[in-house]
């Protein structure tokens, strides 16, 4: 995307898409599907020892948003990259990797505390989905952002199909969200349609290949 392209853009457009792009960063992801399984599957969650809602999103939330968004912020400092935005997918490399530590470390923690399975599943999916879209990108630029709608959609269809409870209307509520996701990025000319598809496509894979693996 280039700045004229951006531009170019009516303003009721990109302000809106620009809004939705910050509040679906992939950099929230995880933080985003554990409240969502507190919220849809709370009998499991509570299963977790010392199991209170805003400990464990804290617990997450330090370890895959402000850790990652520390770096980042880091490598700006230091001159490594040009802004905060990662424009270049060359300045993607080291928060990539760091971000994989990262999230490979929360499934650690939460798989020593005996979580559910759909909690361990979702956070090795964001692990494995992280590797996915670094691996693809270094050959295809690929959507970061639908990458994790892609996985927060994959943890919905597992919970369609494994919850007792029909999780019908959260399901398409989330399908409407990754929707809306996928279109922002295509307005601020961030991504073509197949770079958006791609990161669905990853994000939804890696989230059901953890589940089945771990089953």
């Amino acid at each position: 995307m280039t700045k004229e392209t951006n531009l170019n853009t009516p303003a009721w457009l990109r302000i809106p898409a620009t809004i939705i792009s910050y509040l679906c960063h992939p950099v929230f992801l995880p933080t985003v599907m554990t409240y969502l399984l507190f919220l849809l599957a709370p009998t499991g969650m509570m299963a977790i020892p010392g199991a209170h809602m805003g400990i464990i999103l804290i617990r997450i939330a330090y370890i895959t948003a402000f850790f990652p968004l520390l770096t980042v912020l880091l490598l700006k400092g230091l001159g490594f990259v040009d802004s905060i935005m990662l424009h270049n997918p060359k300045e993607r490399i080291i928060p990539m990797m760091a971000t994989m530590i990262f999230y490979f470390w929360v499934y650690q923690v939460f798989k020593n505390l005996d979580a559910p399975l759909i909690m361990r599943s979702m956070l090795l999916g964001c692990f494995w989905g992280v590797i996915t879209l670094f691996m693809v990108g270094i050959f295809f630029k690929v959507s970061l952002h639908t990458g994790a709608a892609g996985g927060m959609v994959g943890l919905m269809s597992i919970l369609l199909f494994q919850s007792p409870v029909n999780m019908a209307i959260p399901f398409f509520v989330i399908l409407f969200v990754a929707g809306l996701t996928g279109t922002a990025r295509m307005i601020l000319h961030a991504h073509t349609p197949g770079e958006i598809w791609l990161g669905y496509i990853v994000g939804l894979i890696a989230q059901w290949a953890a589940f089945l693996y771990l089953s």
